[in-house]
């Protein structure tokens, strides 16, 4: 992928709501959530409706070629300041060369929006990047990485004057993880079920209205295991076996690891003593987020980190198939817990 600018999607948003339009948006990446986002915003509140059927058009990058999306919008706007061009599956144009003598070149009076998903543009086509950059607004939208997310959630929920504890926030990010969509989606019936005399978000209401249980989740396995409760860690792996959509090895596996990776760094920063200095070294949004490497470093050696991460990816290898012919999930699932607290 050519080097872009780096355009926010909050600067996006900033300049749409002030009626700043760029006459090109090229948004791609791998989280179609703010694409989404950015393109649904523009198709509801640049036109007004009474003007939408005559300058709002929607193409699917399958169906046209790139010398037809740019006839479209080369079109003059009827009776309206504007004309939107909406192009979804964008990624799925062959042949450039039309769009990118169009995007030198572009009609101010169209707003023509590109919608690339699951993916980039090809690194090869530096002067088509060029040529977007040139007129209009080129975004790449990232997946979050686990460890924002709950920022990401509280975030969100704070927009919405809805508080949540740290649990109630790990607990929803552990069980939906990365999927934005889905996670909004979560969020958005969580708020509505809220009365308005308590807007908060507590273990109890994700247990009622997302359906993850306040005592056998991954947030406690993972609390269980920081501080080697043996028992507590058992009856977690006991109930995911015994209610598999409650949790699997496949869903407490990248977390297990995310956990030990970070305890074998914060092992390694310059200030491991210190809350704040471990939280420095890792990246974390505070030093409160250091508290478990904190326990970790205190309850498992250097020595026992590394053989940790070995197991989880042996474990990894044996539950996709790999050198196990028949152990099932579970077995797999209670091998690796005994071995991380004995």
């Amino acid at each position: 992928m050519a080097e872009t600018k780096n355009v926010s999607f909050d600067s996006i948003m900033s300049d749409l709501r002030g009626r700043k339009f760029s006459p090109v948006y090229y948004l791609m990446g791998d989280e179609p959530y703010y694409i989404d986002l950015i393109s649904d915003y523009i198709a509801e509140n640049v036109l007004q409706p009474e003007e939408r059927d005559f300058n709002q058009t929607v193409l699917f990058g399958s169906d046209v070629n790139a010398s037809q999306i740019a006839d479209a919008a080369r079109r003059y706007p009827m009776m309206a300041e504007y004309q939107v061009v909406i192009v979804k599956e964008a990624q799925n144009i062959k042949n450039t060369e039309a769009l990118e003598n169009y995007f030198k070149k572009p009609m101010p009076s169209t707003i023509l929006v590109m919608c690339h998903k699951n993916g980039t543009i090809d690194g090869r086509k530096r002067e088509y990047v060029k040529a977007i950059q040139s007129s209009g607004i080129l975004f790449e939208s990232k997946k979050l990485r686990d460890r924002d997310l709950p920022v990401f959630i509280e975030k969100y929920l704070e927009k919405r004057n809805v508080g949540i504890d740290h649990k109630s926030t790990q607990i929803i990010a552990d069980s939906i993880g990365a999927d934005l969509s889905r996670l909004t989606s979560e969020l958005d019936k969580v708020v509505l079920s809220l009365p308005e005399a308590d807007r908060r978000v507590t273990p109890q209401v994700v247990e009622d209205q997302i359906g993850v249980s306040k005592e056998f989740n991954s947030f406690e396995l993972r609390e269980a295991i920081v501080n080697r409760n043996v028992f507590k860690a058992n009856q977690i792996i006991k109930y995911f076996d015994d209610n598999p959509k409650a949790g699997s090895i496949y869903s407490f596996l990248p977390m297990l690891f995310n956990y030990f990776q970070n305890l074998m760094i914060a092992f390694y920063a310059p200030n491991n003593k210190s809350q704040e200095g471990v939280a420095e070294w890792l990246e974390l949004k505070s030093s409160w987020a250091a508290k478990d490497y904190m326990t970790g470093m205190r309850n498992y050696s250097g020595m026992k980190v590394m053989q940790i991460i070995g197991k989880i990816r042996e474990i990894d290898a044996k539950s996709k198939g790999l050198d196990n012919p028949n152990t099932p999930p579970g077995e797999l699932m209670k091998e690796l817990i005994f071995y991380i607290l004995h």
